[in-house]
């Protein structure tokens, strides 16, 4: 089995005040959390599986996101003796 970070994290609080409510008396109260992200961000990160099977994995996540995506594979590190 693989393992799979995600390095995105909701920070930023979108806040609504109640129905019905007068205008004035300060901030409404955090509604939902969201996370800005912009073009270029790593969202996900893939280890101990083959580049097929994590494009596979990313394909069907990719299709439940609101964003296009696209996949970039780290090239394989060199050892040095």
């Amino acid at each position: 089995g693989g393992k799979i970070w995600v390095r995105v994290f909701p920070d930023k609080p979108i806040t609504k005040k109640p129905q019905e409510t007068r205008m004035g008396k300060g901030k409404g109260a955090p509604e939902q959390w969201v996370c800005v992200v912009r073009p270029g961000r790593i969202l996900f990160e893939m280890d101990g599986v083959t580049e097929a099977e994590a494009r596979d994995a990313m394909r069907l996540a990719a299709a439940k996101l609101p964003i296009r995506t696209r996949f970039a594979a780290r090239f394989a590190e060199e050892k040095i003796l």
